[in-house]
């Protein structure tokens, strides 16, 4: 399996916090032709709406976007997402959706809604030291919450994945997985998510990414993967045989995440290997989701 195909690779760092416009979102894009990977700029802030307007109208064809979030919540280890519950999706469209119906009214994309629903926060750890009966499986010796087969095999490339159920902390990652899935949802499926969706020969694809990976591959330590200056984030592009961006002094890191992982992408996105990962089963691919370059 390869994606050979693809014209340009985008990166999108994502936000889960409430209000409408997020400093911490950003995007970035970089061309098959191997030019500097830039920046996609609005006049103000953007919002995850502006966000799914870009991907679905203005967004270049036959691009590979990497969406900086969690496609999905652990289900492998107990064969579900939420045990007990008679509302648990059986794949991840259809957790998708259940974020949407019950956060149809939540402003901007928020799934503020989800967390509270009196059923769903048992499997959440929230602020106030709200830690749902069920955020750990049972007799589980790890106290960091579930995790996906995925976040498994992230570790054990050094990176420090937290589960999609924590929503406590400055790591957390619950939030913007659940806003993403309204995202996704409304997407309709008019464009594939990988491997949710197979493959396609042609056209564009989302993937999940977790931008650590990107660090690594160009040299940098999971503990050392924020870029806040221009010199460090150009030493990482130059690691990954990539063009330089112009500019010195610091850069945000929402903004030096999007733009060293559409480089990254860039050629991760022409090796096999990546697109077919050994612990990943179709079962896993349907309902946990898959980040790209976790093998």
């Amino acid at each position: 399996m390869s994606a050979a195909h693809f014209a340009h690779f985008a990166a999108v760092d994502w936000s889960g916090a409430a209000a409408e416009r997020q400093r911490g979102i950003a995007v970035a894009i970089a061309d098959a032709a191997g030019g500097r990977p830039r920046l996609v700029t609005r006049d103000r802030p953007w919002s995850r709406q502006d966000v799914l307007d870009w991907l679905l109208h203005e967004m270049p064809q036959d691009t590979l976007v990497g969406l900086d979030l969690g496609m999905s919540l652990p289900f492998a280890d107990q064969g579900a997402f939420f045990p007990g519950w008679s509302r648990s999706p059986a794949d991840a469209r259809a957790l998708w959706a259940l974020v949407e119906e019950i956060c149809a009214c939540d402003p901007h994309l928020a799934a503020t809604s989800f967390v509270d629903d009196e059923a769903a926060c048992r499997y959440f750890r929230r602020h106030g030291g709200r830690e749902g009966e069920f955020f750990h499986a049972p007799d589980a010796a790890d106290r960091r919450g579930r995790f996906r087969v995925t976040e498994i095999r992230q570790a054990a490339h050094g990176c420090k994945p937290y589960s999609n159920f924590n929503l406590v902390g400055a790591a957390q990652v619950g939030k913007s997985s659940l806003t993403g899935m309204r995202m996704l949802h409304r997407l309709n499926g008019q464009i594939p998510v990988w491997p949710v969706d197979p493959l396609p020969r042609s056209g564009s694809v989302f993937v999940e990414i977790y931008t650590s990976l990107a660090a690594i591959a160009a040299r940098r330590t999971a503990s050392a993967s924020k870029m806040r200056d221009y010199a460090g984030l150009n030493a990482a592009l130059e690691n990954l045989g990539s063009p330089t961006v112009v500019g010195s002094g610091a850069i945000d890191d929402h903004s030096s995440d999007a733009l060293l992982t559409a480089a990254w992408l860039r050629i991760a996105a022409a090796q096999p290997e990546l697109w077919a990962p050994e612990a990943m089963n179709r079962k896993i691919a349907q309902t946990e989701g898959w980040t790209f370059g976790a093998c």
